[in-house]
């Protein structure tokens, strides 16, 4: 186990990459929600994924995207923008109408149905009860490897930073590993969720894995329905 203190932060050149020419074929736009988190690692590691990466900070960004991405930070203030912005609404219209998506860390919480210790949910569209914090505070962040259920090759490096944990998963919800015993990534037809920090490693597989699931649903619609 790697203690928090030991890995890349943001911003550092370790986390950067270089595009992925192999994967250019048929590039899906993905935005990242881009009002809290690490919203330019996300972005980088969706491009050398093999898709076009933007930032999505007002309703009408939501037109121009096939998926999204909603990253880490922490989860009420992320609520708290989100009504600000005029964003929750919007986002919540367009995963109902089945657009892909992709929650980390707190993005995570934002997609559950149920909350633990809250009083209501928030976007509310993957059927799954997720507690906040689960971990414990900032020192207790740690990083480990985990056996990702279809994912070829290493174990994923997995970076936990006041992490929580996805308690029990819904129908239609499959568990994809656990860390500890605990469910810390999982997947639905149209969603993805990790309750870690994909974005601050090197290896993008599960970005990639995304890609893949916003692809296929763009091609399978290639007239994307009305957004708001």
């Amino acid at each position: 186990m790697t203690r928090i203190h030991d890995l890349p932060k943001p911003g550092d050149p370790a986390v950067r990459r270089e595009p992925d020419s192999r994967t250019r074929v048929s590039e899906p736009t993905i935005g990242v929600l881009g009002v809290q988190g690490d919203v330019s690692e996300h972005a980088a590691a969706l491009e050398r994924a093999g898709a076009r990466a933007v930032w999505v900070r007002r309703p009408e960004d939501l037109d121009a995207v096939d998926g999204l991405v909603l990253p880490g930070g922490e989860s009420t203030t992320l609520r708290r923008l989100l009504d600000y912005e005029g964003l929750l609404e919007a986002v919540r219209r367009r995963g109902q109408d089945g657009m892909p998506m992709f929650g980390t860390c707190a993005g995570a919480i934002l997609l559950a149905t149920r909350v633990v210790g809250a009083p209501a949910p928030h976007l509310s569209l993957v059927p799954m009860t997720v507690s906040r914090n689960a971990y414990g505070r900032q020192r207790e962040s740690f990083a480990a490897d985990l056996e990702v259920e279809g994912l070829e090759g290493a174990p994923l490096h997995a970076v936990f930073i006041r992490a929580p944990v996805i308690e029990a998963v819904g129908p239609g919800v499959e568990v994809l590993a656990r860390e500890g015993g605990r469910i810390v990534l999982a997947e639905s037809d149209r969603a993805l969720v990790a309750t870690f920090h994909p974005e601050l490693t090197e290896d993008y597989r599960l970005h990639r894995r995304f890609v893949e699931k916003v692809r296929a649903r763009r091609n399978a619609s290639p007239v994307r329905e009305a957004g708001c």
